[in-house]
Formats: structure tokens, C-alpha cells, sequence
């Protein structure tokens, strides 16, 4: 067996390695080598540990970072589908508004198309109506003036004047021709009007819609209101009437001429409605004067409670500077007056 031997490490002189030496040498190697590669494996558990830990710290890391991301992705698509729909209702808002703007306008086309449908229809329906009485006077009293007033001119539809068989005026009848659907108790003041402007002995609304509670004619405030079935013949008792009054006023003529002009005026037309004329205004002055009464009347009551209110006040005032200064001179108007002294 050979010997071994080691070099020294200071002074470089060889020692023979004996087995015992050798087995010293080997067991604290060993010894030194276990330590190392224990102290070797438990860093490269730690650092195994570590790199694991860093790695499950990168994984959550990453999950955090990829919850984040799908929470930003989510929100970003629920702002885009929220601006989405906002825009898709505000263009379809104003869509429905544009719709509802152009229904709107055509309702009101529609309206004002009808309104003017029906203005004409009635107008129309008003002048056949017109027509029909105006061919109707003519046909029956052939010997009379029957003339048409146009339309937009003052005067009512239709102007008949009444001739005698000798060709006299009798008189004039002043017709009003309406088809309207209600009464109107405005036509009468109309009529009225136009009759004192004609200078018409009777005046005539032939209507198809009757007052309240009317069948066939009536008279109001002095207007002759009837239907159109009835019209022809109520024009005949009117020309009658008017043709026996023409006659007696004729008849009368061998009165004195003065007396006949006053009668013929006292009993004419033109007179009664300036009489009502001038009754009317009365009446409408009368009650403009009631009103203001009333209203002065008003006016001095509270006037008079103002004036009542000042001298209690003033009363009370002068009595509380009496109470403090007697020598304060005496009001005549606030003393209570004297007592009268009996007579001796």
C-alpha cells in the first residue's frame, strides 16, 4: 500500500496521511460537506420558497391585474352601451318629436281644412237657400221688386218691395236667409240694424235651426223668425198686411194735408224705429247710469268708513291730551251740544 500524503498548506513540507489521519481528515470532510450541502439545500428551499412565493405573488398579481382589466373592459362596455342607448332614445325622442310636430301640423291642416270646408259648405247651403226663397218670391209675387244682396254687402240676403195691383209701393220686407246649424240670438241685432238702415217695414230670419221650444215661427224683439217651409207663405199674409195698411194710409189722404203728413209719419216705419232707437239708448243709459250709481254708491260707503275711522281717532287723541293738559282748548266739533233750556 502506498502511503499518502498531503502538502502542508504554510510551509509546503509533505505529511504522510496515515488511516487514521486519513480517517479523521475524511469523517470532519464529511462533517464540513454535510453542513455545506444541508446549509446549500435549506438556501435552495428558501430560495425556491422565495421564487414560489414570488411566482404565486406574480399569479395574484396578474389575477388582480386581469380582474381590474375585465372590471375597466365591463364598465367601458356598459358606458359604451349606456351612451349608445342614450343616443339611440335622444335620436328617437326627436324623431318622435319631429313626428309629433309634423302630426300636429297636419291635425291643424286637417282642422283648418274642415273649418273651411264647413264655412264654405255652409255658405253654400246658406245661398241655396237664399236662392231657393229669392226664386220662390219671385215666382209667387211677380208683380213685386225682389232683389238679391250679395255677399259682403250690409243689408241682409234678400229686399222685397211690396206693389199693389196699380203698381204703388206698399211697403218693403227685409229677409235674413240662415243654414247654420245652432241659433245665434246675435242675428237679431243684425237684422235690426240693417232693417232701420233699409228703411224695411218688417224684417224676416228664415232659418233652419229654430229658438228653443219653437216649431215653425215666432217673433223676437220685433223680428219675424221662421223656417224656410213656412217662408212662402208667411211672405203672403205679410204682403197682405203690408198692401191693407198702404190702402188705409190711402184712404186717409182725404184728411188735411198736414194732419195726413204727421199721421203718415207717426204711423210709419221710419218713426217707430226711431222711437226705438231713441228707447234703446235711453234704456242703455239708464243702465250705464244704475251701474255707476252703484258704483259711486260703493265708493261712498268706504269713503265714509275712512272718514268715521279718522274722527274716532282724532276723538280719542284730543281726549288723551285733555286728560294730560285740562287747559287744552275745547273742539266745538268734538263737545257734545248743548242742552236746549226750557222755555220760562
Amino acid at each position: 500500500m502506498v502511503d499518502q500524503s498531503i502538502a502542508c498548506p504554510s510551509c509546503g513540507k509533505q505529511i504522510p496521511l496515515t488511516r487514521a489521519l486519513r480517517a479523521e481528515i475524511e469523517a470532519s470532510l464529511r462533517s464540513e460537506f454535510e453542513e455545506r450541502e444541508s446549509a446549500l439545500l435549506a438556501e435552495a428551499r428558501r430560495s425556491e420558497l422565495a421564487v414560489l412565493k414570488r411566482e404565486q405573488d406574480l399569479q395574484k398579481k396578474q389575477a388582480d391585474v386581469d380582474v381590474i382589466v375585465a372590471r375597466k373592459i365591463a364598465d367601458e362596455r356598459r358606458r359604451l352601451v349606456s351612451e349608445t342607448q342614450e343616443r339611440m332614445a335622444e335620436e328617437h325622442r326627436l324623431k318622435d318629436a319631429e313626428k309629433d310636430r309634423q302630426l300636429s301640423d297636419m291635425r291643424r291642416q286637417i282642422e283648418d281644412l274642415k273649418r273651411r270646408a264647413d264655412q264654405g259648405s255652409q255658405q253654400l247651403q246658406g245661398e241655396a237657400g237664399e236662392g231657393e226663397l229669392e226664386n220662390a218670391l219671385r215666382s209667387a209675387f211677380p208683380a213685386d221688386e225682389v232683389t238679391g244682396i250679395g255677399q259682403g254687402v250690409r243689408g241682409a240676403d234678400i229686399h222685397q218691395i211690396v206693389r199693389d195691383v196699380r203698381g204703388g209701393r206698399c211697403g218693403a220686407i227685409l229677409w235674413e236667409c240662415k243654414n247654420a246649424k245652432n241659433w245665434s240670438d246675435g242675428w237679431i241685432s243684425k237684422l235690426k240694424a240693417d232693417q232701420r238702415t233699409m228703411q224695411a217695414d218688417v224684417a224676416v230670419v228664415v232659418t233652419a235651426s229654430l229658438p228653443k221650444g219653437v216649431t215653425r215661427f215666432t217673433i223676437v224683439d220685433g223680428v219675424i223668425v221662421t223656417d224656410f217651409a213656412c217662408a212662402p207663405s208667411l211672405a203672403a199674409v205679410l204682403r197682405s198686411h203690408l198692401q191693407q195698411v198702404a190702402q188705409a194710409r190711402q184712404t186717409a189722404t182725404s184728411k188735411g194735408e198736414t194732419l195726413e203728413l204727421l199721421y203718415r209719419y207717426l204711423s210709419g216705419v221710419q218713426f217707430r224705429q226711431r222711437v226705438e232707437a231713441f228707447v234703446e239708448s235711453f234704456d242703455t243709459m239708464r243702465r250705464d247710469l244704475e251701474q255707476e250709481r252703484r258704483a259711486m254708491e260703493r265708493a261712498w260707503a268706504r269713503r265714509a268708513k275712512q272718514i268715521e275711522a279718522v274722527t274716532f281717532n282724532v276723538s280719542g287723541m284730543y281726549g288723551d291730551l285733555q286728560g294730560l293738559v285740562p287747559a287744552l282748548p275745547a273742539i266745538r266739533l268734538l263737545e257734545l251740544p248743548e242742552a236746549e233750556e226750557p222755555a220760562a
